[in-house]
């Protein structure tokens, strides 16, 4: 069997897979192995991540073979062919649009579970934080993290707030072993409206990275998208050369903000916005074009790309197969192992139905939001409001979970307890 392994990138023209995987999930970007069968005459496409206990490929696709001017550029070393030429056939249980829609301008991010798959690139936040460093297999980290905190000395809530950070560059290091890409490492939620504290932090955490070995270039750092927050990363990507991943990201005025602070990514939350949608209002179900999460990031592409913004639009939290094929074309999406699954079933074509070309010719204006306007336009929309701070809350709740945890550990023995 002759075999390529093809890298993802959304700017080439080549077959690819990115996967963010949270916890740990950490995801996200798969290999793709192109497998050339001599025997059977076949072309499988292979997921290259692995199972770290069975060592096998987790996904596999099967195509016929490719016509013979395909061959034929195969043959002379010109390596795979175009996606267009690929697609599955029925017996694969494979999606069909996994293989012929993928295109050059955009990535499919995959939710894998890091204890199973093994991920180029990965993100963590405080609750992954919290559950992993309850397991068993991670208690040697937490040690480590204790005694970080314990030799830095200072008061107690200064000693377990260094055993955090420790603790999530820890995390961070150990998952950079067994991945060549990034990994993103949050900044603590409690510091959502304290521009200074989010940049102090930020910088306290790749200076722990850099004492481990590990360069910036490497690091994502999580923000939520508040005024401040967004002010943070601008400061940050700007002037020390920080990538940031904006997330709680709800409203377009959060995207606006974003854009204009020239940050690296942002997360809109697709199935959140429809949750809030359904709960608060009278309509209950929702075709995809009419999707209120769907709506949200299709505006929200169409204005980077009309507008010429770098920044990446990855839309997460689905709820359901429809608001992922309406969001074809969007530069990166988190699809969760459920949804895949259904997607797998299907054979019908997708084409694309975010494009730059489409983008470019909306009828958006371009707009520029200062803190006022902001804060404005970003109060206009009660369901951002509700669900931006709900998630802050819940962020800052894990935060506090994990410093008790950490607290009793560093500091119960020695009291007696």
């Amino acid at each position: 069997m002759r075999s390529e392994q093809i890298r993802i990138h959304t700017c080439l023209n080549k077959l690819g897979l990115r996967a963010a995987v949270q916890p740990f999930t950490l995801a996200l970007i798969g290999k793709l192995q192109y497998c050339r069968s001599q025997a059977s005459n076949t072309e499988t496409i292979k997921v290259s991540v692995r199972c770290r206990t069975i060592q096998t490929s987790v996904l596999s696709y099967t195509a016929p073979a490719l016509c013979a001017h395909n061959e034929e550029r195969w043959h002379n070393g010109h390596g795979p062919p175009p996606v267009e030429s690929l697609y599955c056939t029925p017996k694969t249980r494979a999606a069909n649009w996994f293989l012929t829609d993928l295109k050059e301008d955009w990535t499919i991010f995959i939710s894998l579970a890091i204890d199973e798959y093994k991920p180029l690139d990965a993100t963590t936040n405080p609750s992954l934080i919290l559950a992993a460093a309850q397991m068993p297999a991670y208690q040697e980290l937490v040690d480590d993290a204790v005694a970080y905190g314990k030799k830095l000395g200072g008061s107690e809530e200064e000693q377990i707030k260094n055993a955090c950070d420790k603790l999530f560059v820890l995390f961070g290091a150990e998952i950079l072993k067994r991945i060549p890409g990034r990994v993103s490492t949050e900044v603590d939620a409690r510091l959502s409206f304290d521009k200074e504290g989010m940049i102090q932090r930020a910088r306290r955490l790749i200076d722990l990275y850099k004492e481990a070995g590990i360069g910036k270039d490497r690091i994502l750092i999580k923000l939520s998208s508040t005024w401040e927050g967004i002010q943070a990363g601008k400061v940050l990507e700007a002037e020390y050369g920080i990538h940031c991943n904006m997330t709680l990201l709800f409203s377009f005025a959060q995207a606006v903000a974003c854009a204009e602070a020239g940050v690296t990514l942002i997360s809109p939350f697709v199935g959140r916005i429809l949750d809030w949608y359904v709960i608060n209002g009278d309509k209950k179900t929702y075709e995809p074009s009419e999707d209120p999460g769907v709506k949200s990031v299709t505006k929200i592409y169409n204005y980077y790309k009309k507008f010429g913004y770098k920044t990446i639009v990855m839309g997460a939290s689905f709820r359901n197969t429809g608001e992922i094929k309406a969001l074809t074309g969007c530069d990166y999406l988190t699809i969760s192992p459920k949804l895949l699954a259904e997607l797998s079933k299907e054979y019908v074509k997708l084409t694309p139905t975010l494009s730059v070309k489409e983008a470019q010719a909306c009828e958006l204006e371009k707009i520029h939001l200062d803190e006022k306007a902001f804060r404005w336009h970003h109060n206009e929309d009660q369901m951002a409001v509700e669900k931006l701070s709900d998630g802050i809350r819940k962020f800052a709740a894990d935060a506090i979970k994990l410093e008790r945890m950490l607290k009793e550990r560093m500091f119960s023995a020695e009291n007696g307890k």
